[in-house]
C-alpha cells in the first residue's frame, strides 16, 4: 500500500509543518500613538520568525514596542514618529515623504501595521505624489509601480540585513539548522527520486505524464494540475535580413 503525499500530510495540520509561533518575538507592526511622538532604540533583537533584525523602542509614553530596524540605525538613536523630519529610521506618512526617498515596511492600508518591503535588504522608492487625489506611487523592488493611500505609514531607509543571500551555506548542516528555526520541511526529495509507493512519479519510470485532471483524487493529484499547456514557449522569430513582408532587405 502506498504512503500519503507530502501535501496530504501537510493538510492534516501536524506540528511538523506548523510555524513555531510560540518562539517568535513580535509581529513588528506599527503600534505607535496616533499623535506625533519619538522613540529611543534600546537594543536590537534577532527574531526567529524573520531574517531582518528588530529594534526595541522606548516611546515617550513609557511603552516598549518592536519595529524592523533600518540600515545604519544604532543603539540609543532617537527616531521620529508621525512627524515631517526626513531621516533614516523615522516613521512618517507617505504624504510627508518626498519623491525619490527609499522606504520600507510600508502599510498597504492605513493602520494595517506594514505589509510591503519587510524582507532583509529590501526597500521601495517613492515615485510621485498626485496633486489632485493625493495618492502616492511607489516603485517596489520587483520594478512594479503601486499606488498607496497618503496616510499609510512607512519607515525611511532600507531594511537591515542586506546581502544575506550572498554568503553561501557551505555545509548541509548549516542549511539544516537554518530551516529548523522556521520549522521548514527540509530536505525535500523530488518525486522522481522516490519509490513507486511514495509518489506517483517514483519507481524510475520517467514516461508518466505530469499533467493531471482537476478532478483527480487525492494521492494522485500531483504535477501540473489542469495545465492548459506545458513546456517552453516557442515564439515565431523573424530572421535577420528579412523584412516584415517576407522579402529580403537590400
Amino acid at each position: 500500500m502506498g504512503t500519503k503525499l507530502i501535501q496530504q500530510r501537510r493538510g492534516k495540520g501536524s506540528p511538523t509543518f506548523r510555524a513555531p509561533s510560540h518562539r517568535f518575538l513580535s509581529d513588528a507592526k506599527y503600534e505607535f500613538p496616533q499623535n506625533e511622538s519619538r522613540g529611543q532604540v534600546l537594543r536590537f533583537a534577532d527574531d526567529p520568525s524573520r531574517h531582518a533584525i528588530l529594534a526595541e523602542l522606548l516611546l515617550e509614553n513609557g511603552e516598549k514596542t518592536y519595529c524592523i530596524a533600518a540600515e545604519s540605525l544604532k543603539k540609543n538613536d532617537v527616531i521620529a514618529i508621525r512627524g515631517n523630519k526626513i531621516a533614516v529610521g523615522n516613521v512618517l506618512a507617505l504624504a510627508q515623504i518626498p519623491d525619490g526617498t527609499p522606504v520600507f515596511n510600508v502599510e498597504r492600508k492605513p493602520g494595517d501595521g506594514g505589509k510591503i518591503a519587510r524582507a532583509s535588504g529590501t526597500s521601495a522608492s517613492v515615485v510621485s505624489h498626485d496633486e489632485e487625489t493625493g495618492l502616492v506611487s511607489l516603485r517596489l523592488s520587483s520594478k512594479e509601480t503601486v499606488i498607496f493611500d497618503p496616510r499609510c505609514l512607512a519607515t525611511i531607509g532600507i531594511t537591515c540585513g542586506g546581502g544575506r543571500t550572498e554568503k553561501p551555506f557551505m555545509k548541509a548542516g548549516s542549511k539544516f539548522y537554518a530551516m529548523k528555526a522556521f520549522n521548514r520541511y527540509y530536505p525535500r526529495s523530488r518525486g522522481t527520486a522516490m519509490s513507486a509507493y511514495d509518489h506517483p512519479f517514483g519507481g524510475k519510470s520517467f514516461g508518466k505524464s505530469t499533467t493531471v485532471s482537476r478532478s483527480t483524487p487525492p494521492g494522485r493529484k500531483v504535477g501540473q494540475i489542469a495545465a492548459r499547456r506545458t513546456g517552453r514557449k516557442k515564439g515565431r522569430s523573424v530572421k535577420t535580413g528579412e523584412s516584415k513582408s517576407g522579402g529580403s532587405s537590400k
